[in-house]
């Protein structure tokens, strides 16, 4: 079992930065891909960001592509979205999950966190 805790989200302007945590716990979980889904307002979930076990390599939507960077410290269990230039349709509750490989947790993720906020003020 896998367990995830993101913090880190909150109120900003347009065109500010946050940087989302998600600390996890259980398994090995540094062997495990981890990333970033988000939930818009009478939206469907979409991805958002994917890194692999080694932080080697890292997928993005087109949509963050360019603004947002996920990144990961093994000795700590934890994982990082950095966000800037944030726009008002970034507003969402962004989860951080966990699964065997980058392309299992990008088509359905195993293990998800309870979400975190995020409001961008235009």
């Amino acid at each position: 079992q896998v367990q995830l805790v993101e913090s880190g989200g909150g109120l900003v302007q347009a065109g500010g930065s946050l940087r989302l945590s998600c600390a996890s716990s259980g398994r090995t979980v540094s062997s495990y891909a981890m990333g970033w889904f988000r939930q818009a307002p009478g939206k469907e979930r979409e991805f958002v960001a994917a890194i692999n076990w080694s932080g080697g390599n890292t997928y993005y939507a087109d949509s963050v592509k360019g603004r947002f960077a996920i990144s990961r410290d093994n000795a700590k269990n934890t994982v990082y979205l950095q966000m800037n230039s944030l726009k008002p349709e970034d507003t969402a509750v962004y989860y951080c999950t966990a699964d065997t490989t980058t392309w299992n947790l990008r088509r359905n993720a195993v293990y998800w966190g309870q979400g975190t906020q995020v409001t961008v003020s235009s």
